[in-house]
């Protein structure tokens, strides 16, 4: 996977000529973008010494350009890579098989780079620049593309882009990965079933949206399940009355926004059995307690956090957002809502596991515990404990 052999300015002229010898082909669909170059470079490097394979590259390159993510487009392509690091010009980082490696690509400067990222967001029809340097979007394959600009990273433009996996696992083949035992799956089976409320916490990229993708199989089929997601990433299994909403930022004109927590209200009224919220780091938390307890059992959603007991302190800020309520009244409401707290890490060598199950439970007040049902002992093994 090597970068283009001309220079983005020089691949720059070329596509400027290609429009001028056949105007109007920035409309064409994709495909005829495509045969549209391949002419034009056969044409334009007609007699020369360029192979065959050469010209095919350039018009690639060419096309990516305009279309597709410049030189990050092989990478985005790659199955095996789940997430692009850009950190600038030079710093391009990839994550295969869990581990993180250098790319051996770099654009040939940071204006290169940010008209990459401008291009992106304008055919998505987003705002991003000066006054707004934080921004996100989401590829028509599922990809999504968080983006910071100057003066918001201070050494110049920069993008992670996570690629959508297409995964869906079972419960089954997530104990042959030995991510969790057949003990705790056929729990968790049991539980969604009983429509207990389930949350998953974990760090960034501990498998929390591929853990409630792979709960969701227990779901009976005859259930109708709303998803509420920042980004659509959720693909349910065996859910035929399924409704998906999905979250939205403001236009170019600061208009059309779509709150996580004017969804999850808009859901409530149209008839969920069960609501998922794919990860909650803002006022919808709030919501999201608020339908658990208010006839929707059997929800559940994730959220970033090192432990169980730092998840339920984050949701509890989240909470205060919104309730004038003391401290123990706001930890009591999750306490009474959550019934179980999946806690997922991801190890060294990149492999993703379940660390812990545990129960919050209520017994008044000023009297909170999280009991520990499954947890892993010093030699890593996953146990159920004697609390059960």
């Amino acid at each position: 996977m090597s970068p283009s052999p001309l220079s983005y300015k020089d691949r720059q002229a070329l596509i400027a000529k290609a429009l001028l010898a056949q105007p109007g082909i920035e409309a064409c669909s994709d495909d005829e973008l495509k045969k549209v170059l391949a002419e034009f470079v056969g044409k334009a490097y007609e007699g020369s010494d360029l192979s065959l394979k050469a010209k095919q590259d350039l018009a690639r390159s060419l096309y990516n350009t305009m279309r597709g993510l410049d030189i990050l487009q092989d990478l985005l392509e790659d199955a095996a890579i789940t997430e692009i690091m850009v950190n600038g010009p030079d710093q391009i980082f990839i994550e295969k098989g869990g581990r993180v490696s250098q790319a051996p690509l770099a654009f040939d400067d940071q204006d290169h780079l940010l008209r990459m990222i401008h291009r992106c967001f304008g055919r998505a029809n987003r705002n991003i620049n000066e006054q707004k340097p934080l921004g996100s979007l989401r590829f028509a394959d599922g990809s999504r593309m968080q983006a910071v600009l100057p003066p918001a990273s201070p050494d110049g433009p920069a993008l992670s882009l996570r690629r959508f996996r297409n995964f869906r696992p079972q419960l089954k083949e997530l104990v042959l990965r030995d991510s969790l035992t057949a003990e705790l799956a056929s729990f968790l089976a049991t539980a969604v079933k009983e429509r207990k409320n389930i949350f998953i916490s974990g760090g960034t990229g501990t498998g929390k949206t591929s853990f409630l993708n792979a709960l969701s199989g227990a779901i009976p089929p005859d259930t109708r399940v709303i998803t509420i997601e920042d980004t659509a990433e959720l693909d349910l299994q065996g859910v035929p009355n399924l409704l998906r909403l999905e979250a939205r930022e403001p236009g170019p004109d600061g208009k059309g926004a779509l709150s996580l927590e004017s969804l999850i209200r808009a859901a409530l009224r149209l008839r969920p059995d069960r609501i998922i919220v794919g990860e909650v780091r803002g006022e919808e938390a709030y919501a999201m307690i608020e339908a658990m307890r208010s006839g929707h059992p059997g929800s559940m959603s994730s959220g970033h956090a090192n432990s169980p007991e730092d998840m339920l302190d984050r949701l509890a800020l989240l909470l205060l957002l919104r309730l004038d309520l003391p401290w123990a009244a706001v930890r009591h409401m999750l306490y009474s809502s959550l019934d179980y707290i999946v806690h997922l890490e991801r190890l060294p060598n990149g492999k993703r596991q379940v660390h812990s199950l545990v129960a919050p439970q209520a017994k008044g007040e000023d009297n909170l515990s999280l009991v520990p049902l499954f947890v892993r002992d010093q030699e890593g093994k996953l146990q159920a404990s004697r609390a059960r």
